[in-house]
């Protein structure tokens, strides 16, 4: 295979990287939601490239067609990005309510917060 057929691949792998190093490397707790969301959106990618049938057609019946795409990968995505920006909901509020408790969405200055106390 050449490199633009496997560009979908390079670019899940770049995107889970990168929201991988986010969720690691940064603090604040904002930026690890967002970190966690930029690798989810890396697995939508892949679920999305790897259900991709070449040649393959819509799932309605009509004559001359031999090769249908699978449309249940597509929906289960889209379930899933429901459910991902209702979890990104959730954990922003409970970011909102940290920021509440403890003057801060730092993760350091949360832990010496909570040590002193």
């Amino acid at each position: 295979m050449t490199f633009p057929g496997l560009f979908n691949y390079w670019v899940v792998i770049a995107l889970m990287m990168v929201g991988f190093y986010v969720v690691i490397a940064q603090g604040n707790l904002i930026k690890k939601v967002v970190g966690l969301n930029i690798f989810q959106v890396s697995v939508f990618v892949f679920y999305i490239s790897i259900s991709k049938v070449k040649g393959g057609s819509a799932p309605i019946l009509s004559e001359g067609i031999a090769l249908y795409g699978n449309p249940l990968p597509h929906v289960l995505i889209l379930t899933a990005i429901v459910v991902g920006v209702a979890t990104m909901a959730l954990a922003l509020a409970l970011v909102v309510r940290i920021q509440d408790a403890y003057g801060t969405v730092e993760e350091d200055e949360i832990r010496e917060r909570e040590e002193a106390s």
